[in-house]
């Protein structure tokens, strides 16, 4: 659906909204990639030693993945209280 201007002024400001919402996209997608990047890796990392320790013994394996997932928690719950200030 085309829509009709009726001046150059209502199209520079079109133009300017559509570009600041660009913008915030593309600060969006940083976060989300940036997000995604910090809870990925500490869940292979906690994978990574799980395996090991399985292999070796089941009770260490419960309790690296326990702790691990705690951590995880504080970490998220810190990134969320920091990103609402």
């Amino acid at each position: 659906m085309v829509k009709g201007y009726s001046s150059f002024e209502e199209i520079d400001t079109r133009l300017k909204i559509l570009e600041l919402q660009r913008e915030i996209d593309q600060e969006s997608l940083k976060l989300n990639v940036q997000n995604a990047r910090v809870d990925l890796v500490p869940r292979l990392f906690r994978d990574s030693l799980g395996t090991k320790f399985t292999q070796n013994d089941t009770l260490k394996s419960l309790f690296i993945t326990f702790i691990s997932s705690k951590a995880l928690n504080f970490i998220r719950k810190k990134r969320r209280s920091r990103n609402r200030d």
